[in-house]
């Protein structure tokens, strides 16, 4: 079984002094979804912007906003980044005592739900919740900061969650350090949507955008492989193919 790929770019690279703008941009340059990268300061190292900057760009574009809370507690602000125009809400594993609880408030209001892992959660912490989930995202960096290398020991990672999918209709989503160089490494191990930052919004223009994107989405099309049907030995071959192209 294999997915489309799907690019989204995150915000947390534009240029937030003409922000309104940088969105329309890359939706013109072919995004499939819009990332938000929300950050409080108190469960990770950065602060980045909230639910009211989510509402005002909302008008801008009709692709899917995927809106990643980096933040804790997460539950008493759930309804305002609903209100605000999110999509699918993620919200990490470890950021909260109840995280089934936490995806059944996304799900009453009417937003698909998703899971975030850091890179030192194992992927144990989601098997109770597989069947609440509309997406699973695995932080390929420590969560905070944008412009950070991808972390390699998510590989393996990225293919044991989606042996764990099996059928279930969930994005498995990667997010950290994603170019076109690794993309398609990503892809092999089982990634079907990409989150890219300081590589999709490098050069100042919607066709230099469009560009960076169209070169990410093609190696990583190129690296589609039934993770189904693979043993992990192929598929970590497929991997290892893929990385020294």
């Amino acid at each position: 079984m294999t997915k489309d790929i799907l690019i989204a770019p995150s915000i947390l690279a534009a240029d937030f002094a003409r922000l309104g703008e940088e969105v329309a941009a890359i939706d013109a340059a072919g995004a499939d979804w819009i990332h938000c990268d929300v950050m409080d300061g108190h469960f990770v190292p950065n602060i980045s912007y909230g639910a009211d900057v989510i509402k005002a760009i909302r008008p801008l574009t009709s692709k899917i906003f995927d809106v990643h809370l980096m933040i804790a507690p997460v539950d008493p602000y759930l309804e305002a980044f609903a209100r605000a125009g999110a999509d699918i809400i993620t919200v990490h594993a470890e950021a909260g005592p109840h995280l089934d609880r936490s995806l059944q408030a996304i799900r009453a209001l009417g937003k698909k739900a998703g899971v975030s892992l850091c890179p030192s959660t194992p992927e144990s912490a989601i098997e109770y919740v597989l069947d609440r989930l509309d997406l699973v995202l695995v932080m390929t960096v420590n969560p905070g900061f944008g412009g950070q290398s991808f972390l390699e020991s998510q590989f393996e990672k990225i293919t044991r969650i989606r042996r764990m999918i099996g059928e279930r209709p969930i994005r498995l989503e990667v997010d950290g350090g994603i170019t076109r160089d690794n993309a398609a490494a990503a892809v092999a191990a089982g990634a079907d949507t990409l989150v890219a930052g300081s590589a999709v919004f490098r050069g100042n223009s919607s066709a230099d955008y469009a560009g960076n994107i169209l070169a990410i989405r093609g190696v990583a099309e190129s690296a589609r492989v039934p993770i189904l049907q693979d043993s992990s030995a192929q598929s970590r071959q497929a991997r290892e193919t893929a990385l020294h192209r």
